[in-house]
Protein backbone atom coordinates (compact mmCIF):
# COMPACT_ATOMS: atom_id res chain seq x y z
CA UNK A 1 0.00 0.00 0.00
CA UNK A 2 1.36 3.56 -0.82
CA UNK A 3 1.14 6.29 1.69
CA UNK A 4 0.95 9.80 0.76
CA UNK A 5 4.11 11.52 1.89
CA UNK A 6 2.50 15.22 2.27
CA UNK A 7 -0.47 13.43 3.95
CA UNK A 8 1.84 11.48 6.91
CA UNK A 9 3.82 14.97 7.24
CA UNK A 10 0.58 17.08 8.19
CA UNK A 11 -0.43 14.62 10.48
CA UNK A 12 2.89 14.12 12.09
CA UNK A 13 3.10 18.45 12.87
CA UNK A 14 -0.70 18.00 13.77
CA UNK A 15 0.50 15.36 16.21
CA UNK A 16 3.51 17.74 17.75
CA UNK A 17 0.80 20.52 17.75
CA UNK A 18 -1.52 18.34 20.23
CA UNK A 19 1.55 17.08 22.20
CA UNK A 20 3.07 21.15 22.45
CA UNK A 21 -0.52 22.35 23.61
CA UNK A 22 -0.63 19.42 26.27
CA UNK A 23 2.79 19.74 27.65
CA UNK A 24 1.67 23.46 28.05
CA UNK A 25 -1.34 22.75 29.87
CA UNK A 26 0.90 20.08 32.27
CA UNK A 27 3.91 23.07 32.69
CA UNK A 28 1.77 25.75 33.59
CA UNK A 29 -0.33 23.81 35.76
CA UNK A 30 3.12 22.39 37.21
CA UNK A 31 4.84 26.05 37.40
CA UNK A 32 1.29 27.39 39.62
CA UNK A 33 2.04 24.38 41.97
CA UNK A 34 5.36 25.62 42.71
CA UNK A 35 4.35 29.16 43.36
CA UNK A 36 7.04 30.94 41.28
CA UNK A 37 9.49 30.71 37.44
CA UNK A 38 11.43 32.56 35.48
CA UNK A 39 10.15 32.80 32.18
CA UNK A 40 13.73 33.26 30.57
CA UNK A 41 15.33 30.65 32.75
CA UNK A 42 15.73 27.23 32.86
CA UNK A 43 12.24 26.84 35.34
CA UNK A 44 10.61 28.50 31.68
CA UNK A 45 12.17 26.99 29.22
CA UNK A 46 9.54 23.82 28.72
CA UNK A 47 6.87 26.61 27.97
CA UNK A 48 9.11 28.14 25.54
CA UNK A 49 10.16 25.27 23.51
CA UNK A 50 6.26 24.23 23.47
CA UNK A 51 5.17 27.39 21.93
CA UNK A 52 8.05 28.02 19.79
CA UNK A 53 6.94 24.32 18.25
CA UNK A 54 3.45 25.00 18.39
CA UNK A 55 4.15 28.41 16.49
CA UNK A 56 0.43 29.48 16.50
CA UNK A 57 -1.36 31.50 13.49
CA UNK A 58 -2.11 34.07 16.33
CA UNK A 59 1.61 34.65 16.94
CA UNK A 60 2.60 35.01 13.67
CA UNK A 61 6.40 35.26 13.12
CA UNK A 62 7.21 33.61 16.88
CA UNK A 63 10.03 31.42 15.35
CA UNK A 64 11.75 33.60 12.77
CA UNK A 65 13.67 36.77 13.62
CA UNK A 66 12.08 39.18 13.01
CA UNK A 67 9.31 40.82 15.39
CA UNK A 68 5.53 39.71 15.05
CA UNK A 69 3.20 43.25 14.85
CA UNK A 70 0.06 41.87 15.10
CA UNK A 71 0.59 38.96 17.24
CA UNK A 72 2.04 41.81 19.83
CA UNK A 73 -0.65 44.26 19.25
CA UNK A 74 -3.09 41.06 20.04
CA UNK A 75 -1.12 40.51 23.22
CA UNK A 76 -0.70 43.76 24.60
CA UNK A 77 -4.62 44.91 24.32
CA UNK A 78 -5.15 42.16 26.69
CA UNK A 79 -2.32 42.39 29.63
CA UNK A 80 -1.90 45.64 31.36
CA UNK A 81 -0.39 48.72 30.02
CA UNK A 82 3.36 49.01 31.27
CA UNK A 83 3.75 45.36 31.93
CA UNK A 84 6.74 45.62 29.63
CA UNK A 85 8.13 47.74 32.77
CA UNK A 86 8.33 44.89 35.06
CA UNK A 87 10.45 42.74 36.47
CA UNK A 88 8.43 40.62 38.89
CA UNK A 89 4.95 39.73 38.03
CA UNK A 90 2.46 38.73 40.91
CA UNK A 91 -0.87 36.89 39.88
CA UNK A 92 -3.07 37.00 42.98
CA UNK A 93 -6.70 36.07 43.96
CA UNK A 94 -9.18 39.30 44.74
CA UNK A 95 -7.18 39.51 48.48
CA UNK A 96 -8.43 43.31 48.65
CA UNK A 97 -6.03 45.50 46.27
CA UNK A 98 -9.45 47.61 45.05
CA UNK A 99 -9.65 49.20 48.57
CA UNK A 100 -6.46 50.22 48.64
CA UNK A 101 -4.70 53.39 46.96
CA UNK A 102 -3.27 51.54 44.09
CA UNK A 103 -5.04 52.20 40.15
CA UNK A 104 -7.16 49.53 38.97
CA UNK A 105 -5.47 48.92 35.19
CA UNK A 106 -7.92 46.78 33.00
CA UNK A 107 -6.41 45.75 30.02
CA UNK A 108 -8.31 47.22 26.51
CA UNK A 109 -10.00 43.25 25.51
CA UNK A 110 -9.72 41.46 29.04
CA UNK A 111 -12.00 42.27 31.93
CA UNK A 112 -9.34 41.60 34.61
CA UNK A 113 -8.33 44.23 37.26
CA UNK A 114 -4.53 44.71 38.17
CA UNK A 115 -2.40 46.87 39.91
CA UNK A 116 1.05 48.53 39.53
CA UNK A 117 2.41 47.78 43.06
CA UNK A 118 6.12 49.92 42.32
CA UNK A 119 7.64 50.28 38.88
CA UNK A 120 9.38 47.02 39.17
CA UNK A 121 6.09 44.96 40.14
CA UNK A 122 2.34 44.16 38.74
CA UNK A 123 0.17 42.54 40.60
CA UNK A 124 -2.87 41.11 38.02
CA UNK A 125 -6.06 39.62 40.34
CA UNK A 126 -7.17 35.96 39.10
CA UNK A 127 -10.71 35.62 39.26
CA UNK A 128 -12.00 33.73 36.34
CA UNK A 129 -10.09 30.33 37.00
CA UNK A 130 -7.10 28.70 35.38
CA UNK A 131 -7.79 29.21 31.56
CA UNK A 132 -7.09 32.96 32.83
CA UNK A 133 -3.50 32.01 34.34
CA UNK A 134 -3.21 29.98 30.89
CA UNK A 135 -4.22 32.83 28.76
CA UNK A 136 -1.77 35.18 30.73
CA UNK A 137 0.84 32.89 30.82
CA UNK A 138 1.08 32.52 27.06
CA UNK A 139 0.54 35.85 26.55
CA UNK A 140 4.04 36.20 28.66
CA UNK A 141 5.99 33.96 27.26
CA UNK A 142 5.44 35.14 23.86
CA UNK A 143 5.72 38.48 24.87
CA UNK A 144 8.99 37.79 26.54
CA UNK A 145 10.43 35.54 23.53
CA UNK A 146 10.05 38.48 21.45
CA UNK A 147 11.80 41.03 23.99
CA UNK A 148 14.87 38.67 23.52
CA UNK A 149 14.59 38.84 20.07
CA UNK A 150 15.02 42.20 19.83
CA UNK A 151 18.03 41.87 22.83
CA UNK A 152 20.09 40.01 19.95
CA UNK A 153 19.24 42.37 17.87
CA UNK A 154 21.06 45.22 19.70
CA UNK A 155 23.65 43.32 21.37
CA UNK A 156 26.96 43.63 20.33
CA UNK A 157 29.70 40.90 21.93
CA UNK A 158 29.23 40.27 24.98
CA UNK A 159 29.81 43.71 27.42
CA UNK A 160 26.61 44.85 26.30
CA UNK A 161 27.04 47.43 23.80
CA UNK A 162 24.62 48.14 22.12
CA UNK A 163 24.00 49.59 18.26
CA UNK A 164 23.32 52.73 17.33
CA UNK A 165 19.78 51.78 16.43
CA UNK A 166 19.04 51.22 19.84
CA UNK A 167 20.61 54.28 21.15
CA UNK A 168 19.31 56.45 19.06
CA UNK A 169 15.99 54.41 20.54
CA UNK A 170 17.18 55.30 23.88
CA UNK A 171 17.77 58.61 23.01
CA UNK A 172 13.78 59.25 21.86
CA UNK A 173 12.48 57.29 24.59
CA UNK A 174 14.57 59.21 27.90
CA UNK A 175 13.77 62.64 26.41
CA UNK A 176 11.57 64.79 28.71
CA UNK A 177 10.15 66.42 26.22
CA UNK A 178 7.01 65.56 23.51
CA UNK A 179 8.65 63.94 20.49
CA UNK A 180 7.79 66.29 17.66
CA UNK A 181 6.80 64.16 14.07
CA UNK A 182 10.03 64.68 12.76
CA UNK A 183 11.54 63.30 15.69
CA UNK A 184 8.85 60.73 15.83
CA UNK A 185 9.85 59.19 12.14
CA UNK A 186 13.55 59.33 12.96
CA UNK A 187 12.43 56.89 16.13
CA UNK A 188 10.65 55.06 13.63
CA UNK A 189 12.85 54.59 11.28
CA UNK A 190 15.79 53.68 14.12
CA UNK A 191 13.19 51.05 15.42
CA UNK A 192 12.00 49.34 11.79
CA UNK A 193 15.82 47.93 11.86
CA UNK A 194 16.12 47.13 15.11
CA UNK A 195 12.39 45.00 14.56
CA UNK A 196 13.34 43.66 11.57
CA UNK A 197 10.50 45.31 9.69
CA UNK A 198 9.49 47.98 7.33
CA UNK A 199 9.26 52.06 8.10
CA UNK A 200 6.05 51.68 6.35
CA UNK A 201 4.55 48.19 8.45
CA UNK A 202 5.89 50.13 11.71
CA UNK A 203 3.49 53.33 10.55
CA UNK A 204 0.47 50.54 9.99
CA UNK A 205 0.27 49.61 13.39
CA UNK A 206 1.75 52.49 15.06
CA UNK A 207 -1.47 54.26 16.24
CA UNK A 208 -3.56 51.10 17.03
CA UNK A 209 -0.94 50.40 19.92
CA UNK A 210 -1.34 54.23 21.08
CA UNK A 211 -3.18 55.58 24.42
CA UNK A 212 -4.68 58.60 25.54
CA UNK A 213 -2.17 59.14 27.85
CA UNK A 214 0.88 57.81 25.28
CA UNK A 215 0.45 58.39 21.49
CA UNK A 216 4.29 56.84 21.60
CA UNK A 217 3.52 53.69 23.35
CA UNK A 218 4.77 51.61 20.74
CA UNK A 219 8.43 53.16 20.88
CA UNK A 220 7.83 52.70 24.58
CA UNK A 221 7.09 49.32 24.85
CA UNK A 222 9.96 48.03 22.06
CA UNK A 223 12.09 50.11 24.06
CA UNK A 224 11.16 48.40 27.88
CA UNK A 225 11.22 44.71 26.27
CA UNK A 226 14.47 45.59 24.75
CA UNK A 227 16.09 47.02 27.76
CA UNK A 228 14.69 44.24 30.24
CA UNK A 229 15.87 41.62 27.81
CA UNK A 230 19.26 42.86 27.55
CA UNK A 231 19.39 43.00 31.48
CA UNK A 232 18.72 39.44 31.37
CA UNK A 233 21.30 38.53 29.50
CA UNK A 234 24.12 40.98 30.41
CA UNK A 235 23.86 41.15 34.35
CA UNK A 236 21.70 37.94 34.59
CA UNK A 237 18.82 40.05 35.90
CA UNK A 238 15.63 37.85 35.54
CA UNK A 239 11.90 38.81 35.06
CA UNK A 240 10.12 36.46 37.46
CA UNK A 241 6.38 35.41 37.61
CA UNK A 242 4.77 34.50 41.27
CA UNK A 243 1.40 32.98 42.08
CA UNK A 244 0.16 34.13 45.52
CA UNK A 245 -0.14 31.46 48.49
CA UNK A 246 -3.89 32.44 48.59
CA UNK A 247 -4.56 32.19 45.03
CA UNK A 248 -3.15 28.75 45.08
CA UNK A 249 -5.15 27.76 48.34
CA UNK A 250 -8.29 29.05 46.39
CA UNK A 251 -8.24 28.03 42.99
CA UNK A 252 -10.90 25.92 42.21
CA UNK A 253 -12.50 26.10 45.33
CA UNK A 254 -15.26 28.16 42.93
CA UNK A 255 -15.60 30.78 45.70
CA UNK A 256 -16.14 33.59 43.33
CA UNK A 257 -18.45 31.55 41.05
CA UNK A 258 -20.68 30.60 44.55
CA UNK A 259 -20.80 33.91 45.74
CA UNK A 260 -22.07 34.15 42.20
CA UNK A 261 -24.62 32.11 42.40
CA UNK A 262 -25.88 32.84 45.64
CA UNK A 263 -26.67 36.80 44.63
CA UNK A 264 -28.51 35.31 41.70
CA UNK A 265 -30.85 32.87 43.77
CA UNK A 266 -31.27 35.11 47.12
CA UNK A 267 -32.58 37.52 44.51
CA UNK A 268 -35.17 35.23 42.44
CA UNK A 269 -36.19 33.93 46.03
CA UNK A 270 -36.85 37.89 47.35
CA UNK A 271 -39.04 38.51 44.07
CA UNK A 272 -40.73 35.26 44.32
CA UNK A 273 -39.32 34.28 41.06
CA UNK A 274 -37.66 30.95 42.25
CA UNK A 275 -40.16 28.08 41.59
CA UNK A 276 -41.34 29.40 38.22
CA UNK A 277 -39.69 27.77 34.93
CA UNK A 278 -35.96 29.47 35.01
CA UNK A 279 -34.47 29.44 31.70
CA UNK A 280 -30.74 30.33 31.88
CA UNK A 281 -28.89 32.13 28.83
CA UNK A 282 -25.26 33.00 28.33
CA UNK A 283 -24.78 35.45 26.03
CA UNK A 284 -23.53 39.05 25.54
CA UNK A 285 -26.09 41.43 27.51
CA UNK A 286 -27.38 43.63 24.79
CA UNK A 287 -28.88 41.20 22.55
CA UNK A 288 -31.19 39.52 24.71
CA UNK A 289 -32.58 42.73 25.79
CA UNK A 290 -32.65 44.82 22.62
CA UNK A 291 -34.46 41.95 20.91
CA UNK A 292 -37.46 42.14 23.87
CA UNK A 293 -37.43 45.65 24.81
CA UNK A 294 -36.41 47.52 21.29
CA UNK A 295 -39.55 47.18 19.31
CA UNK A 296 -41.54 49.06 22.13
CA UNK A 297 -38.63 51.67 23.09
CA UNK A 298 -37.94 52.39 19.70
CA UNK A 299 -41.75 51.77 18.20
CA UNK A 300 -41.54 55.12 15.85
CA UNK A 301 -38.12 54.23 14.63
CA UNK A 302 -39.56 50.17 14.43
CA UNK A 303 -42.59 50.98 12.28
CA UNK A 304 -39.96 52.71 9.17
CA UNK A 305 -36.78 50.64 9.95
CA UNK A 306 -36.03 47.06 9.64
CA UNK A 307 -35.07 45.40 12.95
CA UNK A 308 -31.83 44.24 11.68
CA UNK A 309 -30.90 48.11 10.85
CA UNK A 310 -31.79 48.92 14.53
CA UNK A 311 -29.76 46.56 16.20
CA UNK A 312 -27.05 48.06 13.74
CA UNK A 313 -27.33 51.30 14.70
CA UNK A 314 -27.67 50.45 18.53
CA UNK A 315 -24.22 48.63 18.38
CA UNK A 316 -22.92 52.07 16.91
CA UNK A 317 -20.84 54.10 19.84
CA UNK A 318 -22.10 57.06 19.04
CA UNK A 319 -25.85 55.99 19.93
CA UNK A 320 -25.82 55.44 23.66
CA UNK A 321 -29.38 57.49 24.07
CA UNK A 322 -30.65 55.00 21.88
CA UNK A 323 -29.61 52.03 24.31
CA UNK A 324 -30.33 54.18 27.20
CA UNK A 325 -33.90 54.50 26.41
CA UNK A 326 -34.51 50.33 26.00
CA UNK A 327 -32.74 50.07 29.38
CA UNK A 328 -35.05 52.33 30.78
CA UNK A 329 -37.61 50.61 28.83
CA UNK A 330 -36.63 47.06 30.34
CA UNK A 331 -35.67 48.02 33.76
CA UNK A 332 -39.29 49.08 34.38
CA UNK A 333 -41.03 46.40 32.52
CA UNK A 334 -38.99 43.31 34.44
CA UNK A 335 -35.99 42.98 34.12
CA UNK A 336 -33.34 43.43 37.33
CA UNK A 337 -29.88 44.18 36.27
CA UNK A 338 -27.52 42.54 38.34
CA UNK A 339 -23.82 44.20 38.02
CA UNK A 340 -21.19 41.60 39.65
CA UNK A 341 -19.69 42.04 43.05
CA UNK A 342 -18.09 38.59 43.24
CA UNK A 343 -15.02 39.21 41.25
CA UNK A 344 -16.18 36.50 38.55
CA UNK A 345 -16.94 40.06 36.17
CA UNK A 346 -20.13 38.41 34.97
CA UNK A 347 -23.20 40.85 35.42
CA UNK A 348 -26.33 39.14 34.88
CA UNK A 349 -30.09 40.37 33.90
CA UNK A 350 -32.73 38.60 35.56
CA UNK A 351 -35.90 38.94 33.25
CA UNK A 352 -39.82 38.16 34.12
CA UNK A 353 -41.50 37.76 31.05
CA UNK A 354 -44.74 37.98 32.67
CA UNK A 355 -44.33 41.98 32.53
CA UNK A 356 -42.35 42.43 29.26
CA UNK A 357 -44.97 43.81 26.67
CA UNK A 358 -44.99 42.15 23.71
CA UNK A 359 -48.15 43.86 21.94
CA UNK A 360 -45.71 45.51 19.73
CA UNK A 361 -43.41 42.98 19.57
CA UNK A 362 -43.52 41.31 16.25
CA UNK A 363 -40.62 39.02 16.07
CA UNK A 364 -41.75 36.88 19.40
CA UNK A 365 -44.78 36.06 20.47
CA UNK A 366 -45.95 36.87 24.20
CA UNK A 367 -46.50 34.14 26.96
CA UNK A 368 -49.50 32.32 27.36
CA UNK A 369 -49.84 32.10 31.25
CA UNK A 370 -48.37 34.95 33.12
CA UNK A 371 -48.60 32.37 36.77
CA UNK A 372 -46.29 30.33 34.71
CA UNK A 373 -43.86 32.60 32.58
CA UNK A 374 -40.44 31.66 32.67
CA UNK A 375 -38.11 33.53 34.03
CA UNK A 376 -34.70 34.15 32.34
CA UNK A 377 -30.78 34.29 33.71
CA UNK A 378 -29.22 36.15 31.05
CA UNK A 379 -25.64 35.52 32.16
CA UNK A 380 -22.90 37.34 30.56
CA UNK A 381 -19.72 35.40 28.79
CA UNK A 382 -17.77 32.98 31.02
CA UNK A 383 -14.04 32.54 30.24
CA UNK A 384 -12.69 29.14 29.49
CA UNK A 385 -13.00 26.40 32.46
CA UNK A 386 -15.00 29.72 34.34
CA UNK A 387 -17.90 28.69 32.30
CA UNK A 388 -17.78 24.81 35.09
CA UNK A 389 -17.66 26.87 37.59
CA UNK A 390 -20.45 29.02 37.45
CA UNK A 391 -23.38 26.74 35.81
CA UNK A 392 -21.94 24.06 38.20
CA UNK A 393 -22.57 26.63 41.26
CA UNK A 394 -26.00 28.07 39.81
CA UNK A 395 -27.36 25.00 39.59
CA UNK A 396 -26.91 23.86 42.94
CA UNK A 397 -30.03 23.60 44.75
CA UNK A 398 -29.96 26.94 47.04
CA UNK A 399 -30.12 26.61 50.81
CA UNK A 400 -31.65 28.71 53.36
CA UNK A 401 -32.96 28.70 56.95
CA UNK A 402 -36.46 27.98 56.12
CA UNK A 403 -35.86 25.54 53.17
CA UNK A 404 -34.10 23.86 50.57
CA UNK A 405 -35.41 25.58 46.59
CA UNK A 406 -34.38 23.51 43.47
CA UNK A 407 -34.36 25.53 40.72
CA UNK A 408 -36.73 24.79 38.36
CA UNK A 409 -34.11 24.68 35.24
CA UNK A 410 -36.29 23.99 32.12
CA UNK A 411 -33.32 25.00 29.62
CA UNK A 412 -29.70 26.20 28.95
CA UNK A 413 -28.71 28.17 26.53
CA UNK A 414 -25.11 29.47 25.16
CA UNK A 415 -24.66 31.82 22.20
CA UNK A 416 -21.04 33.25 21.95
CA UNK A 417 -18.28 33.75 19.32
CA UNK A 418 -15.85 30.86 18.24
CA UNK A 419 -13.46 30.15 15.31
CA UNK A 420 -15.16 28.42 12.44
CA UNK A 421 -13.39 25.74 10.60
CA UNK A 422 -15.69 25.67 6.81
CA UNK A 423 -17.07 29.71 6.26
CA UNK A 424 -15.78 32.98 7.35
CA UNK A 425 -16.84 35.74 9.73
CA UNK A 426 -20.66 35.99 10.52
CA UNK A 427 -21.06 32.76 9.67
CA UNK A 428 -23.37 30.73 12.45
CA UNK A 429 -22.51 27.47 14.08
CA UNK A 430 -24.51 24.78 15.40
CA UNK A 431 -22.84 22.35 17.85
CA UNK A 432 -24.08 18.28 17.85
CA UNK A 433 -20.97 17.53 20.49
CA UNK A 434 -18.10 19.39 21.83
CA UNK A 435 -14.22 17.45 22.38
CA UNK A 436 -11.80 18.31 24.82
CA UNK A 437 -8.69 19.46 23.00
CA UNK A 438 -5.64 17.08 23.83
CA UNK A 439 -7.70 14.39 25.93
CA UNK A 440 -10.40 12.02 24.33
CA UNK A 441 -12.93 13.33 26.35
CA UNK A 442 -16.11 13.92 24.21
CA UNK A 443 -19.77 15.23 25.33
CA UNK A 444 -22.64 14.73 22.28
CA UNK A 445 -25.75 15.76 23.77
CA UNK A 446 -28.74 16.97 21.93
CA UNK A 447 -29.22 20.33 20.60
CA UNK A 448 -32.32 21.86 20.51
CA UNK A 449 -31.33 24.12 18.00
CA UNK A 450 -31.34 23.00 14.27
CA UNK A 451 -29.75 24.32 11.05
CA UNK A 452 -33.30 24.51 9.24
CA UNK A 453 -34.14 26.92 12.15
CA UNK A 454 -32.20 29.16 10.63
CA UNK A 455 -33.46 28.89 6.70
CA UNK A 456 -34.36 32.37 5.04
CA UNK A 457 -32.20 34.36 7.93
CA UNK A 458 -29.73 35.20 5.12
CA UNK A 459 -26.84 33.78 7.24
CA UNK A 460 -24.57 30.87 5.93
CA UNK A 461 -25.37 27.74 8.88
CA UNK A 462 -22.84 24.62 9.67
CA UNK A 463 -23.46 22.00 11.64
CA UNK A 464 -20.88 19.30 13.00
CA UNK A 465 -18.90 18.79 16.31
CA UNK A 466 -16.52 21.71 17.63
CA UNK A 467 -13.48 21.61 19.82
CA UNK A 468 -13.05 22.91 23.07
CA UNK A 469 -9.61 24.35 23.15
CA UNK A 470 -7.27 25.64 26.15
CA UNK A 471 -6.68 28.53 24.21
CA UNK A 472 -7.87 30.21 21.03
CA UNK A 473 -4.58 32.18 20.79
CA UNK A 474 -2.50 28.55 20.57
CA UNK A 475 -3.96 27.24 17.44
CA UNK A 476 -2.16 26.51 14.49
CA UNK A 477 -3.46 25.28 11.26
CA UNK A 478 -1.91 21.86 11.15
CA UNK A 479 -3.63 21.31 14.38
CA UNK A 480 -6.98 22.65 13.40
CA UNK A 481 -6.63 21.01 9.66
CA UNK A 482 -6.45 17.85 11.34
CA UNK A 483 -9.50 18.34 13.38
CA UNK A 484 -11.52 19.68 10.12
CA UNK A 485 -10.43 17.00 7.75
CA UNK A 486 -10.12 13.81 10.06
CA UNK A 487 -12.89 11.63 10.85
CA UNK A 488 -13.65 14.18 14.04
CA UNK A 489 -15.41 16.71 11.29
CA UNK A 490 -14.84 19.52 13.15
CA UNK A 491 -16.80 22.70 12.60
CA UNK A 492 -15.07 24.81 15.31
CA UNK A 493 -13.48 26.24 18.50
CA UNK A 494 -14.26 27.65 20.93
CA UNK A 495 -13.42 27.63 24.60
CA UNK A 496 -16.34 26.66 27.14
CA UNK A 497 -18.67 24.74 25.59
CA UNK A 498 -17.09 21.15 27.08
CA UNK A 499 -16.94 23.03 30.61
CA UNK A 500 -20.69 24.66 30.48
CA UNK A 501 -21.89 20.27 29.48
CA UNK A 502 -19.83 18.76 32.21
CA UNK A 503 -21.92 20.97 34.92
CA UNK A 504 -25.23 20.60 32.99
CA UNK A 505 -24.69 16.49 32.58
CA UNK A 506 -23.72 16.53 36.30
CA UNK A 507 -26.01 18.63 37.85
CA UNK A 508 -29.22 16.43 35.61
CA UNK A 509 -27.88 12.83 35.32
CA UNK A 510 -25.53 12.52 38.51
CA UNK A 511 -26.58 14.81 40.99
CA UNK A 512 -30.32 15.15 39.83
CA UNK A 513 -30.09 18.90 41.27
CA UNK A 514 -32.17 19.78 38.07
CA UNK A 515 -34.40 17.79 35.87
CA UNK A 516 -32.54 15.03 33.27
CA UNK A 517 -34.72 16.57 30.75
CA UNK A 518 -33.02 19.91 30.21
CA UNK A 519 -33.05 21.15 27.32
CA UNK A 520 -29.74 22.35 25.32
CA UNK A 521 -29.29 25.00 22.94
CA UNK A 522 -25.42 25.61 21.58
CA UNK A 523 -25.11 28.47 19.12
CA UNK A 524 -21.90 30.09 17.61
CA UNK A 525 -21.32 32.99 15.45
CA UNK A 526 -17.69 32.89 13.20
CA UNK A 527 -15.41 35.80 14.70
CA UNK A 528 -12.32 34.50 12.66
CA UNK A 529 -11.74 31.63 10.23
CA UNK A 530 -8.07 30.67 11.33
CA UNK A 531 -7.07 28.51 8.76
CA UNK A 532 -7.47 31.45 6.09
CA UNK A 533 -4.34 33.61 6.26
CA UNK A 534 -5.43 36.98 7.24
CA UNK A 535 -8.92 35.85 9.43
CA UNK A 536 -7.76 35.23 12.77
CA UNK A 537 -8.56 37.09 15.67
CA UNK A 538 -5.16 39.22 15.28
CA UNK A 539 -7.10 40.48 11.82
CA UNK A 540 -9.89 42.97 13.67
CA UNK A 541 -12.91 42.18 15.00
CA UNK A 542 -16.26 41.29 13.50
CA UNK A 543 -17.80 44.77 13.08
CA UNK A 544 -21.40 45.13 11.69
CA UNK A 545 -20.98 41.50 10.58
CA UNK A 546 -21.48 40.22 13.74
CA UNK A 547 -25.00 41.78 14.51
CA UNK A 548 -27.39 39.84 12.03
CA UNK A 549 -25.76 36.34 13.06
CA UNK A 550 -26.04 37.47 17.07
CA UNK A 551 -29.38 38.47 16.77
CA UNK A 552 -30.77 35.68 14.52
CA UNK A 553 -29.52 32.92 17.13
CA UNK A 554 -30.92 35.27 19.82
CA UNK A 555 -34.39 35.65 18.23
CA UNK A 556 -34.54 31.57 17.72
CA UNK A 557 -33.52 31.00 21.66
CA UNK A 558 -36.73 33.41 22.53
CA UNK A 559 -38.95 31.79 20.53
CA UNK A 560 -38.08 28.25 21.50
CA UNK A 561 -38.13 29.71 25.15
CA UNK A 562 -41.32 31.63 24.76
CA UNK A 563 -43.88 28.92 22.92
Amino acid sequence: MITNPTNSLNRTRAQESSHAIQRMYITMRHLFSRGFYKPMGVSGSTLRQALLSLRPEIYGTIAEEKIELQGLLYVVDRLPIGIEQCMHINLTSAEGFGGSHFEVIVPAKRRRNCYRIDFEQMNIEITRGRSEIYDILTHLTFLYIESHKIAHQVLIGEKGKTTRDWQKLEAAITAEKKLTKKAREIAVSHTANILGRTFEEILAVYDAFATDKQPDHFLHLIYWLGKRAISEITDQDKRIITFSPVLRERLGHHIHGEQWANTIKNILVKQQLITRPIHIISANLHSVMNALYAPKALQKLAKSTDIFTIYEQLSASENSAMRNKIKQLALKEGMIYLEDKSGTNIDVQLIDTAKVDFTQNTNLSGVASANNAPVLIVMDYAFGEQAYETIDELLKPYKTKAKNYFLNVDSISVMGKAGILDGGKGDIMIPSAHIFEGTADNYPFKNELKKEDFDGQNVDVYEGAMVTVLGTSLQNKDLLRFFHESTWDVIGLEMEGVHYQKAIQSASKIRKSISSEVKVRYAYYASDNPLETGSTLASGGLGLSGVRPTYVITHQILKQILN
